[in-house]
């Protein structure tokens, strides 16, 4: 077979399909794994142009790249979500059969939610998989899918056979991502079919930072199932970071620089050496650190060449000027209360009146603090009277009291509801994303407001409502644009009324209805001010410095700085990981910490700074000797 211009681990996986062989391909960061998925497809399509192939992968993004890189448009390229879906939705009989088994399965857990389901169900919609979940009524959503597709493949070798004969080749990018169920479905359930598909793997191990996914295929490799090819080389970082990022390797895979004079951490054939710095202080704020001399070239104002990693969503939300949407959509006091409210009434097995008002229920309930509870203060209190006492509370209070408590108990939101980890195509028309109808309505007004500031006049054509229709029209819309650029201190409320009346963006009904349908919250982010919206945007659209350390993997930029603080998050500890004797080390959430540090370091195309404030001995020792004596500096 002809080799000539492909990667010699192309040729390795090619001869690995000749041979019927399943193969992983393992790379490090910066190895150029999408590239090789993409040579492997079009090779495959040169030898057969009737092949039939699959390729899965965790986001939209990820999706919109690889169509983008594809030769041939047959291949069949779509999220893990949307592959499976499509594989089982049209068998609605079993899906409803095996739906409901699995709801009364001791053994299967759909987060957790216990909801009683007749067997004799109909289901009069079948088995929906909408972007909410309503279990009772049918309606699945993302986390649902996984479970249901492992419980229909396991079921039934008849899918697995209409599977493996619909495609040849079936591929995942980014395996690491992927759920263990998933896995099982490929390697384990498609292998007991009659016929047979090749599953290809791509991706790196030391990149697995969600929770419940595969992480690695170790036991499938040593028991023959997978055949892995490592890809060593790496393009992306200087000499500096990939030595660093091979201390913090836990496999066995070493990278090397690149033999690609072209590529970007080469100049003239050398390697880049770049920069890393270890900075500490038990003193200085962030903001004082980045005054220092580490910093003279980075430009804080260029997020596509520098960026400010943190944790959590909940960390950057005040330094990029969007904490009261956070609190709303992460804190809210009134959802925390009623989910308490319904477990107490549910172990006491209290029955109510669920038509009565959300006040009338929860204050005829004698439910108190016990003699127990830490604060004396509040022992044999009512926990409504005690919540009432904090006025935020007391005012969210005030906007459901008065509601039936069916309608209250209904009430759910969270954060995803309010940002996504990775930036969805075309977000406001994807049936998937996790951000509800009002923000996406928000996203769209800002985005029209932007097309028409960066003069992109035809897509802003195409996404306002206003009709331009003679040479007036257009000093009419400027006029309009520059009053709502005037808005900033406006609650969202007016901005949205304002976008309404002037012809800008229309309410829809996916708005009208969902204000309708979720009162509460409406009530509640209609009285932020328009200025917070425009920073969520801004960061979300990564035009601000500012980054979570899971949103930009994938990514690269010329400059990178980590801030290592927990925050209030247990599943991660950067002091276990500079200091992994630490008595108290868990050694999950080391394993968990190691790979997010991992993703965050190789990020960096030239310079990386880690920062971390009033650091152990121990964990400067570790620094020492992780980025050289030379390289740690207090403050």
């Amino acid at each position: 077979m002809a080799t000539e211009g492909l990667e010699n681990e192309v040729v390795q996986i090619l001869k690995l399909i000749d041979d019927n062989k399943n193969f992983l391909l393992s790379g490090g960061a910066g190895s150029g794994k999408t590239y090789s998925l993409v040579s492997v497809i079009n090779e495959i399509y040169h030898r057969n142009p009737v092949a039939k192939i699959a390729c899965i992968t965790y986001t939209n993004a990820a999706v919109h790249e690889i169509e983008n890189r594809v030769l041939n448009n047959k291949t069949r390229i779509s999220t893990i979500h949307d592959f499976l879906w499509n594989n089982i939705s049209s068998f609605q009989n079993e899906l409803k059969t095996t739906f409901v088994e699995s709801i009364n399965s001791p053994e299967v857990k759909y987060n957790n939610i216990i909801v009683d389901i007749p067997y004799n169900n109909e289901f009069k919609d079948g088995i929906r998989y909408m972007d909410f979940l309503r279990l009772a009524d049918g309606y699945i959503s993302h986390d649902e899918i996984i479970i249901l597709a492992n419980q229909m493949f396991k079921k039934y070798t008849k899918l697995c056979d209409i599977l493996n004969s619909r495609y040849d080749y079936i591929f995942v990018d980014e395996y690491q991502d992927t759920f263990l169920e998933v896995i099982e479905i490929l390697l384990e359930f498609l292998a007991k079919s009659k016929k047979r598909s090749i599953i290809g793997f791509f991706g790196d191990s030391m990149q697995s930072i969600y929770d419940n996914r595969v992480g690695d295929l170790n036991n499938y490799i040593k028991s023959g199932v997978v055949i892995e090819v490592q890809k060593k080389q790496n393009r992306r970082n200087p000499q500096s970071v990939m030595k660093l990022s091979n201390q913090l390797r836990i496999d066995k895979l070493e990278q090397v620089p690149s033999e690609d004079e072209n590529a970007p951490n080469m100049k003239q054939g050398e390697v880049k050496q770049g920069t890393i710095n270890f900075i500490y202080s038990n003193s200085l704020s962030i903001e004082s650190i980045k005054e220092k001399k580490y910093f003279d070239k980075w430009d804080f104002s260029n997020p596509m060449e520098t960026k400010e990693l943190r944790l959590t969503h909940n960390l950057i939300a005040s330094n990029a000027g969007f904490s009261g949407l956070m609190e709303i959509y992460d804190k809210d006091p009134i959802m925390k209360f009623k989910k308490e409210f319904v477990k107490y009434i549910k172990e006491k097995q209290i029955d109510i009146d669920e038509t009565k008002t959300f006040g009338e229920i929860v204050n005829s309930v004698d439910w108190r603090f016990s003699n127990r509870v830490k604060d004396a203060n509040n022992r044999g209190r009512k926990h409504i009277e005690v919540f009432l006492e904090d006025s935020v509370n007391a005012k969210c209070y005030g906007l459901v009291k008065d509601k039936s408590f069916s309608v209250v108990k209904r009430i759910y939101f969270d954060k995803d509801n309010l940002i996504s980890d990775k930036k969805e195509i075309d977000e406001e028309r994807s049936s998937q994303s996790k951000r509800d109808k009002l923000i996406r309505h928000l996203f769209k007004i800002q985005a029209i407001v932007e097309l028409y500031q960066i003069k992109d006049y035809n897509e802003f054509i195409r996404k306002t409502s206003f009709r331009i229709r003679r040479l007036a029209d257009k000093k009419v819309i400027k006029k309009k644009i520059d009053t709502v650029l005037k808005m900033k201190e406006s609650t969202i409320a007016e901005v949205i009324s304002y976008a309404h009346e002037s012809g800008l963006c229309l309410r829809d009904d996916n708005i009208d209805n969902f204000i309708k349908e979720n009162e509460y919250l409406y009530a509640r982010v209609a009285g932020i001010k328009y200025e917070e919206f425009i920073n969520l945007f801004t960061y979300l659209e990564g035009y601000s410095p500012f980054s979570t350390q899971h949103k930009i993997k994938g990514e690269e930029f010329k400059n990178v700085l980590v801030i290592l603080d927990n925050g209030k998050w247990n599943d991660y500890n950067f002091e276990y990981l500079f200091n992994p004797l630490h008595p108290k080390c868990n050694q999950s959430v080391l394993m968990r910490t190691q790979k997010l540090f991992y993703v965050c370091c190789t990020r960096a195309m030239e310079n990386l700074v880690v920062y971390c404030k009033e650091p152990t001995k121990p964990m400067i020792e570790t620094a020492k000797k992780w980025f050289g004596k030379e390289n740690c500096h207090e403050f």
